[in-house]
């Protein structure tokens, strides 16, 4: 079952989010109080509404009960992000993320119930995007051309079968470059050893294959 997560704030760095996650496949919901700018993305997406964000009662108007995780993008509005966050998690969303203009902002969308927070110098919507749209997906990095790197874990049913097995290369168009276990990460790997659900696997996939191991 696809993820279901809500985009709060579209500028630049929650329209790109919002799109490549669409692009992917996920169920998208996008929010901001801008009605050009929720006209302009309706479209592409799989709802959008336009609602003050600094509103409670607004907020809890959503429906935010099926979403998996909201991402409130509003970085430059304090108010409207500690309100988002506030709501989304009295409503019972699993996690939220937060974009920070500072450190100062970071902190305090923490302490009201931020699971993770993102700043702009250091995230991208497209990076934060592979990530989210994958229960496997921890990380992701960006090469030249038409490669990246991926750290994951294990699809479920990779677990207990070896590299031999699995075939990755051959299934998905994948190759394992090096895997995290309790011991550390390695380069070294045995073919022969059986995933556990605790690996961690960084592999290089061509990105128009990424849809096949999200």
């Amino acid at each position: 079952m696809s993820k279901s997560i809500a985009v709060f704030g579209i500028g630049r760095f929650g329209k790109s989010l919002a799109l490549r996650l669409a692009d992917m496949g996920v169920d998208v919901m996008v929010v901001d109080n801008n009605p050009e700018d929720i006209e302009k993305i309706a479209d592409k997406v799989t709802y959008a509404i336009e609602a003050n964000l600094t509103n409670a009662d607004a907020i809890q108007a959503l429906g935010l009960d099926d979403i998996d995780v909201v991402v409130v993008a509003m970085g430059s509005d304090l108010q409207a992000s500690i309100m988002s966050v506030m709501i989304a998690k009295e409503m019972g969303v699993p996690y939220v993320m937060a974009k920070a203009s500072d450190e100062r902002m970071g902190a305090i969308l923490t302490k009201v119930g931020a699971d993770k927070i993102i700043y702009p110098e250091e995230e991208s919507g497209f990076r934060t995007a592979r990530v989210l749209a994958s229960e496997s997906f921890l990380d992701y990095f960006d090469l030249a051309g038409n490669l990246c790197v991926l750290e994951m874990k294990p699809k479920k049913e990779w677990i207990g079968k070896n590299l031999i097995e699995l075939n990755l290369r051959g299934a998905y168009n994948i190759n394992v470059i090096a895997i995290k276990d309790e011991r550390g990460t390695s380069a070294s790997i045995d073919p022969k050893k059986p995933l556990t659900e605790n690996d961690e696997l960084f592999v290089v996939v061509e990105k128009k294959d990424l849809k096949n191991i999200k």
